[in-house]
């Protein structure tokens, strides 16, 4: 069905809804690369073009939608094996949504560009080293994918990346111009996935490790020595001795350090 069809409400602005054409489904599904035993849940089934498209290859399909109109004008046209939730995705809890299945969930959707950066987290949060999401597969805007899977030393390295890149391996399959979708947004989007696993390294404390994260890259051309201070009164430990136990030199800039190395300066913390 055409993403234009009469019968659905026009999109809305404030829900970020920009819904992806036919063409764009189908190439969607060849880098997706569904299974007959995969358990999916789609975040934003809009009116429902990549729901009925991936329904008929999947084992089970768990479409979460916040549009209340949406999801009554989509009920009753989703095969059997499709259930369809009215709710908003940073609020439902997945543990009600894998607790019945055996193997990690793999997740797909059409992220909306104002709340892109928080889903991230709450996936990066509920997938449990892998063991109840597998991978997500989704469709953000170009700029939010560069900063997802940019490396230390890139002007686009930062708080997304490092937190990402801890919990999962991000990587770019595909490249979307305006015109993919209706009505077309006045940005390019990327698919970007994540596949879920253990952590890179050990972080000692996830609170500790996110709090200096977020601290160290608000201040990211000072060097760290300087980044660093503010967060020193609340981690009651001097900045030197936090760098010299983790061996990173007080000159680097946070942009800079990788991973292993800003979980290094976190557990010298504790």
């Amino acid at each position: 069905m055409p993403t234009s069809d009469r019968s659905f409400p026009r999109a809305r602005k404030r829900f970020g809804q920009h819904y992806l054409e036919a063409p764009w489904v189908a190439r969607l599904l060849e880098v997706l690369q569904p299974a007959p035993d995969d358990v999916f849940i789609e975040i934003g089934p809009g009116r429902g073009a990549l729901t009925r498209a991936l329904a008929p290859l999947v084992r089970e399909l768990i479409a979460v939608e916040i549009d209340r109109d949406l999801t009554t004008a989509l009920a009753g046209r989703l095969p059997p094996h499709v259930r369809l939730i009215e709710g908003d995705i940073l609020a439902i809890a997945f543990d009600d949504l894998t607790r019945h299945h055996s193997a990690p969930l793999r997740v797909v959707g059409n992220l909306p560009y104002n709340i892109s950066s928080p889903i991230l987290f709450r996936l990066l949060e509920a997938a449990d080293e892998g063991r109840r999401l597998r991978d997500a597969t989704v469709m953000l805007q170009k700029e939010v994918a560069d900063r997802l899977v940019a490396r230390p030393g890139t002007r686009a390295y930062g708080t997304l990346a490092v937190q990402t890149q801890l919990l999962a391996d991000a990587e770019r399959l595909l490249t979307l111009p305006p015109g993919a979708f209706r009505p077309p947004p006045k940005v390019t989007s990327s698919v970007v996935r994540l596949k879920f696993r253990p952590p890179a390294a050990d972080v000692g404390s996830h609170q500790a490790f996110e709090r200096l994260v977020r601290g160290m890259f608000l201040h990211r051309r000072k060097t760290v020595l300087n980044a660093l201070r503010p967060l020193s009164a609340a981690f009651g430990v001097p900045v030197g001795q936090v760098l010299e136990t983790a061996h990173i030199a007080s000159s680097r800039r946070p942009e800079t350090l990788t991973v292993e190395e800003i979980a290094r300066l976190s557990r010298a913390v504790l």
